[in-house]
Formats: structure tokens, sequence, C-alpha cells
């Protein structure tokens, strides 16, 4: 029989956020940004996301990574029938309980973490994309229902921002992925560019690698393209947000063409004149020129 729960519900909203504190530089759920109400709400999200990543990346859990993450899903199966036993379902439960939040996009996250375990090359484009419905995309979808935004056509701008977003992060990390033998660059794409796994590692930046790379540059900002119209059609702090994100990751994919691709000499990222230009157009509605 289940342990009742040895957590009150503001204790448990607690714990979360403290590992939202403890891994503030991966996720800004302190922000201002977040209204005051939600931010108890954004931790929990947080909490459950974080520990499974552990589960699937860490060190820690070599293994028993699967085994972990089998655990966490019985820990949600117990949370959806009223009997959370862990201070992050507790406040989970109460969270997706107030907001209707679907449990598939819970479930779609534990998903892409077994998948990280198991998966460390991807065959074609589709299969890469697909990851992202599963790893990027329900965290987009949750955040719009905390902010009141259920329909369909507004979870389908995040999708294509949200995977827009992962993909650009592929793109700035292949040196780093490539270090954890990950490889995110479709098997497809590589043989019709010419560029094997050796070019990779050897960081050889030949016309082939450089023309892949901006081929897909290209199918990446088509995503941000398709997720635009939600720029306009999210007001308040999360609209602030949202357009953040959007010229944030356009912006990383600007640096990586103006480093002609270069991405294994230096990670590309933003500099604090690009975030505050960035700041001043989110803040202006200006999300269109260089």
């Amino acid at each position: 029989m289940t342990e009742p729960a040895r957590w009150t519900r503001d204790e448990a909203y607690a714990y979360c956020a403290a590992v939202a504190r403890a891994h503030y530089e991966n996720f800004p759920v302190a922000s201002r940004i977040v209204p005051r109400g939600l931010r108890p709400h954004v931790c929990a999200i947080y909490a459950f996301a974080r520990a499974a990543d552990d589960f699937a990346d860490e060190a820690a859990h070599d293994g028993r990574r699967l085994e972990q993450l089998d655990r966490w899903e019985a820990h949600l199966d117990r949370c959806l029938a009223g009997g959370a036993d862990h201070p992050v379902f507790v406040a989970l439960g109460d969270t997706i309980g107030r907001f209707e939040l679907p449990a598939q996009l819970f479930r779609d996250l534990l998903d892409a973490f077994r998948q990280d375990c198991r998966t460390r090359r991807y065959a074609s484009w589709d299969d890469l994309v697909d990851y992202c419905r599963r790893s990027a995309n329900p965290v987009g979808r949750l955040v719009l229902r905390l902010f009141g935004h259920g329909d369909e056509d507004r979870a389908r701008w995040s999708d294509a921002i949200c995977t827009g977003l992962q993909l650009t992060n592929f793109w700035q990390d292949v040196a780093v992925d490539l270090r954890k033998d990950r490889i995110y660059i479709p098997a497809e794409d590589r043989q019709r560019f010419g560029v094997t796994e050796e070019d990779l590692r050897s960081g050889r930046l030949h016309e082939g690698l450089r023309a892949l790379l901006l081929t897909l540059i290209g199918r990446t900002r088509r995503c941000f393209e398709e997720g635009r119209p939600l720029l306009g059609e999210v007001g308040g702090r999360l609209g602030l947000e949202v357009r953040l994100t959007w010229l944030g990751g356009n912006r990383i994919l600007d640096r990586i063409e103006r480093a002609g691709c270069d991405v294994f000499r230096a990670r590309p990222t933003l500099t604090l004149s690009d975030k505050a230009l960035l700041g001043a157009r989110a803040v202006l509605g200006r999300w269109a020129g260089p």
C-alpha cells in the first residue's frame, strides 16, 4: 500500500522552488517575467523535468537510467490517481488539477528522456523532428496552458518555435554533443553532403559540412517562421518571453552563419549587446531586421 504523502502542498512547492533555484542557470523559473502567482506551478513542472533529465544524462545514474525513469513515471501514475508520495508530485498533482494539464505531455517528456538513453544517432530529419515533438514541444504547451491558452492554433505555433529552439541548440552544440558521443545531424543528410563522422570528430570544416549546416539552419529558420504568429497572439509577460525566445533563437543561427558555420572552434552564444538589442526589440514589438 502506498504510504500517505508526508508533504503539505506548501512544503512541496517550496521543495520544487529549491530545485529550480539550484539550477537557475538552465531554467529562469525565478524570472520576474513569470507572474508571482504562476511561479510555484512553473517550478513544479521544472522539478519534474529536471529530475528526469538528470536520470537520462548525469553520470551518477549510469547503468540504471531507464529504471529511474520508469520509477519516475510510476510516481506520475500515483500522482494522477491522487496518491502522490513524493514532494515533486504533490506539487505537480496540484498544478495539473488546477490548470487541467494533459498527462500525455508529461509522458511525452519521459519518452524523450528514455530516447536519450537509447539513441545517439538519427537517421532522418523526420526522426529528429519527432524527437523534438516529445522533448521540447510539451514544455511550450504546458506554459501556454498555465497562462490560460489552451487553443490548438497557439499550441501549434508554440510547437514550431520550441522545435526551432531545440534544433538551434543542436547546431550550436555540435562539438559539445560529440564529446558525449551524440550526433543529431541526420545520417541521410550527412551522406548527401559527403560528411562523415570522422569529419565531425576532427572538426574539419570542409565545404560539404558548411553546406550541410547551412541547409539545417535554413530548415530551422522555417520552423521559427511557422511559429511567428504566436509573437502577436500572446501578450503581457508571456508575450515578452515568447518574443525573446524567438529572437534569441534566430540570433544564435545568425551567429553560426557569421562564423562561417565553424561550430567547432567556439560555441556560438549571445553577447551582452545581443541581449540588450533583442530585449529592446521584444519590448517594442520589432522582430524583423538584422
